[in-house]
């Protein structure tokens, strides 16, 4: 009897420590921001970037900022778009670089190519036509950036990590404790060959973040160039939305960048991508439309919270989290019966 006792109390001390759990799932096709999020919690709820995280980033940024600029270059050929003679050498450096660059800072003659070529008029003209082809998101602000990366002394800011471009595989995992609980969050691979990896997260989950690029609305995806990225979020969110896996899941939607959007809305008409969308070309128009869109999908009549971000800016994602566990907070207390 003495034991049977002991077993009950140490089940109902794991059951007590198990709703001090909460787990999250991030989800979302592939650049929506997934783990640009997760940086976040490092920043916010770890204790942000060592110096071998910083280390360790700086290849990535060498690399993003090296390879867009020849994406671009290529780009430039297929669209028929000239370089000013003067920056023919930079081109054909650039073009000859190889993937990746070991070094501790950017070298000179690279940073020397890239701000030449940045300020080029037919590169200006590329990058505003960048919806043509696949380009990094974070390439004009590293482009802005090289002449601070080809310092001795550069070490990588967190702005610097937080906009650089990996491509995530398989499932990565934070933890970190806040008020009390304690956070796992977990980040999936968003390009379709990685979404079959997503069966194993769903366990006792408390809630499900979808990220939506909103800015997204005039490209295709990388793995097809038939598709368009806003469909591709909207079919997958609908499949994840009503889908069985989720019936007790809080949902949490993520429009998510808000700059991005903004900057392009008004050069870029939502109309000549989405058939029905009859608005006008304003930013606040078009996030009412992205919001209305997206729920529109829910067919389980479930509460979907939604929170527009900018998931490269700390401070406005730090409110967007503190809100976000706030709601999670008190679904779980509803749900065990404290509410």
């Amino acid at each position: 009897r003495a034991e049977t006792a002991e077993i009950d109390g140490e089940l109902r001390r794991e059951r007590k420590e198990s709703r001090k759990v909460v787990k999250i799932l991030l989800l979302g096709p592939g650049e929506s921001g997934k783990t640009t999020i997760l940086k976040q919690m490092k920043i916010l709820h770890q204790d942000g970037f060592t110096p071998t995280d910083r280390t360790y980033y700086k290849e990535i940024i060498f690399s993003n900022t090296t390879q867009s600029m020849k994406i671009i270059l290529q780009a430039m050929d297929e669209l028929s778009i000239p370089v000013r003679t003067e920056n023919l050498v930079h081109r054909s450096l650039v073009l000859s670089l190889p993937a990746n660059i070991h070094a501790q800072y950017l070298p000179g003659d690279i940073a020397t190519a890239i701000e030449a070529l940045f300020v080029d008029p037919g590169v200006e003209e590329a990058i505003i036509r960048n919806n043509e082809y696949q380009l990094n998101d974070s390439a004009t602000y590293y482009f802005g950036q090289v002449r601070r990366m080809s310092a001795k002394d550069y070490s990588p800011s967190d702005v610097d990590i937080l906009r650089s471009r990996v491509k995530t595989t398989g499932i990565n995992e934070i933890s970190f404790k806040y008020d009390d609980h304690t956070y796992k969050v977990f980040d999936v691979g968003g390009q379709r060959s990685e979404r079959r990896k997503w069966i194993h997260c769903f366990e006792n989950l408390n809630a499900v973040v979808f990220m939506v690029s909103m800015s997204e609305y005039d490209q295709v995806l990388r793995e097809d160039e038939t598709v368009n990225r806003m469909q591709e979020s909207l079919i997958l969110f609908d499949s994840i939305c009503n889908s069985r896996w989720f019936g007790a899941t809080s949902m949490i939607l993520f429009l998510n960048k808000m700059d991005l959007l903004a900057d392009k809305v008004t050069r870029s008409p939502l109309s000549l991508y989405l058939t029905d969308y009859d608005g006008p070309n304003t930013y606040e128009e078009a996030v009412i439309y992205f919001r209305r869109t997206f729920i529109r999908c829910n067919r389980e009549a479930k509460t979907i919270y939604t929170h527009v971000t900018c998931a490269t800016d700390t401070r406005q994602i730090k409110f967007v989290l503190k809100a976000m566990i706030d709601i999670l907070i008190k679904e779980q207390l509803k749900n065990t019966g404290f509410l």
